[in-house]
């Protein structure tokens, strides 16, 4: 078999012994950077090439088309062509398409590429008024309850319990248009592509003829990155199996960073319970990284529950990393862009340059400051900060009130009026999500008003400043630095990656509190970490604005990596266990904290003056053209009606309720609680 050993000549020790181990249940945990698209392809192809398998027996399975597409490159090149590798999606909607009319005597229903003009349609049935970010919102929570096998009727209750929330919505809310959506689907013969999973296991479950037939297609399993699969599709994986144990699944419990979206790391952790037979094997041998990155994401992991395989390094030493504060936000961008000037400089292609961040809206001082320093740049995984929707309706709007004259106050005030306007607050949401993503968006405005009108500037000042930055960072880019977020850097890599705005309340973000939510942001920098082949940069910021107050401290997770002196303080109060003042538990959620008490507590507010608020806020908001949660969130008139503020300072201490909104709603809300 000279084809077949010199297959596992390529490997290195642990590898070679994945791919040799051609039977029974495999569980392969695999460290960043050890090759494991290398082993189980190997694996595969050395199966093949043995004659222990048919390729057109084995199916392999991952989670992107790009990897699916990866492996398949692998494998024709390695000479078992004719083995299957799909997505999860991919392989289902292939067996879909070909059993549904010999089952159901009908054509398959139509695949619908987006959920929300169905979830707009149920929305409005539901009277919740949406608009598009907060549909997404809703579609991405209707994504996660599927795929963790949650139905429409029980979604209230197991969305409180697991301290779900969308953007201010109640869950029994998001639970009426889920269950609508799913009506409105059906009547419309339309199916999700979460549907095409939920159809197909359903087919397999209960016709054994349909399960007969793919048994005996696919007798042989692969399944990368284990641990990011649901209990949909582990589900679906059971079925394809029927019973029999022969699949090998390959992750890294460590790169878990997509909990919220269903995913669960505990089928790769407990996959030799369910399986006793499992062989484990480790990838340990990291061949992306220098010993200085791979020490410092090891460290960062040491004595977590996070923790996985110890990675040790296999390239030669390299330069120290790079831990820095900076006073602000824009000092920090600027000592990043002159960062990547002295790396290009010295011979590091701007295309091996990726600027890592934890969410979208952080992009812009980035780009600002590259583009003042001529550096090209690409924005992966989102439009570049002047192009998002938000931003250009700001902006718009911005110039409009500039050209009028018509300016209620100063530049700050009015920014931040105009912005009101669209839906932007003073309080963050307290979730994650398209709502926050663009709240964060426009903060990032407000920031930058507050930064212009330092220097005396007015408001058409301060639009002819957004257009020339609009100007400067659109300029075609060939070859440039990448920038994007933690999330979408997963599965990549580069020569230098600069993490930039590591500081306490965004990475962990501020609504990540229960221990759980504190691990996955550990993880989140681990990843990215773990994307640098040589230079690693890990920056913070003191203060977002500069001359703003410098009170922010660099993440907790940075504690093991730091020198005394940059040492940050003891975890922010935030973490503080908060109970409900019902019955006493410790509240999970942002939504549950504000409210005071758990969701299923019986309310201790007048249910009667709660609804005549509610009226009153729809007709408000209908008046001044806004969504009825810039008005106030269900939250702040809950407590309204549990306390009936009899006057102005008593409004004031209500949560939600600050100066602008006491200005605009105060003697309407005073009338309504006399």
């Amino acid at each position: 078999m000279p084809h077949a050993d010199a297959l596992l000549e390529a490997l290195d020790p642990e590898q070679r012994r994945v791919a040799e181990t051609l039977r029974g249940p495999v569980r392969v945990l695999a460290g960043a950077g050890t090759g494991k698209t290398r082993a189980i392809t190997h694996r595969i192809a050395y199966g093949v090439a043995t004659g222990v398998y048919e390729p057109t027996e084995v199916l392999a399975v991952t989670f992107t088309t790009r990897a699916a597409g990866e492996m398949r490159t692998r494998l024709r090149a390695l000479g078992a062509s004719g083995v299957q590798a799909r997505t999860f999606h991919s392989a289902a909607l292939r067996q879909l398409r070909y059993f549904w009319p010999l089952v159901h005597g009908t054509e398959l229903p139509t695949l619908t590429e987006s959920k929300l003009a169905l979830l707009a349609s149920a929305a409005r049935r539901c009277r919740v008024d949406a608009d598009q970010a907060l549909l997404r919102d809703i579609a991405s929570e209707v994504e996660w309850a599927k795929v963790s096998n949650v139905h429409p009727d029980d979604y209230p209750r197991i969305a409180s319990a697991r301290g779900r929330s969308v953007s201010g919505q109640s869950a029994e809310a998001v639970g009426q248009v889920f269950s609508a959506y799913e009506d409105g689907k059906r009547s419309q013969g339309r199916m999700d592509m979460e549907d095409v999973l939920l159809f197909t296991a359903g087919m397999l479950a209960d016709d054994e003829r349909v399960a007969a037939h793919v048994r005996r297609q696919y007798k042989r399993f692969v399944v990368d990155e284990f641990q990011d699969v649901s209990p949909l599709q582990s589900a679906l994986l059971d079925l394809w199996l029927g019973g029999r144990d022969e699949l090998c699944v390959v992750g890294d419990p460590s790169q878990t960073i997509y909990s919220f979206a269903g995913a669960r790391a505990d089928f790769l952790r407990d996959f030799p319970a369910k399986y006793p037979a499992t062989t484990s094997i480790e990838l340990v041998r990291n061949y992306r990284s220098t010993p200085e990155v791979v020490a410092a994401a090891n460290t960062l992991l040491d004595g977590t529950a996070s923790k996985g395989v110890e990675l040790v390094a296999q390239q030669p030493a390299g330069p120290a990393v790079e831990l820095s504060g900076h006073p602000d936000e824009v000092a920090e961008a600027e000592a990043v862009a002159e960062r990547v000037r002295r790396l290009a400089d010295a011979g590091t292609p701007y295309g091996e340059i990726a600027v890592l961040f934890r969410i979208n809206a952080q992009s812009e001082n980035h780009e600002e400051a590259l583009a003042a320093k001529a550096v090209p740049y690409v924005v992966r995984g989102a439009a570049r900060f002047f192009d998002r929707p938000e931003v250009k309706q700001a902006v718009t709007l911005l110039r409009g009130t500039a050209r009028s004259g018509a300016q209620p106050g100063d530049l700050v005030e009015t920014v931040r009026a105009t912005l009101a306007g669209l839906g932007w607050t003073a309080e963050a949401p307290g979730s994650r999500g398209q709502v926050r993503d663009r709240w964060e968006s426009w903060q990032a405005l407000v920031d930058q008003a507050v930064e212009f009108a330092r220097s005396g500037g007015d408001l058409g000042g301060f639009v002819d400043e957004l257009d020339r930055r609009a100007a400067e960072q659109h300029a075609p880019v060939a070859d440039g630095v990448t920038l994007t977020t933690l999330h979408a850097a997963k599965g990549l890599e580069w020569d230098a990656v600069l993490l930039t705005g590591i500081q306490d309340g965004t990475l962990p973000i501020t609504y990540a509190e229960s221990p759980a939510e504190l691990e996955e942001e550990r993880r989140l920098l681990y990843v990215g970490m773990t994307r640098a082949r040589r230079h690693l940069g890990v920056s913070w910021s003191r203060a977002r604005n500069p001359g703003g107050r410098q009170s922010r401290q660099p993440s907790p997770f940075l504690r093991p990596l730091l020198p005394e002196e940059q040492q940050p303080r003891p975890p922010a109060s935030r973490r503080r266990a908060v109970h409900c003042r019902e019955c006493g538990s410790p509240l999970a959620t942002a939504a549950q904290k504000k409210l005071g008490r758990c969701a299923d507590c019986p309310a201790s507010y007048d249910e009667e003056l709660y609804e005549r608020l509610r009226s009153w806020r729809r007709e408000r908001a209908t008046d001044d053209g806004v969504p009825a949660f810039v008005v106030f969130t269900d939250a702040t008139l809950q407590l309204i009606a549990e306390h009936r503020p009899a006057d102005e300072q008593a409004l004031l201490r209500i949560s939600g309720v600050g100066r602008s909104k006491l200005d605009r709603y105060g003697e309407d809300l005073l009338g309504l609680l006399g």
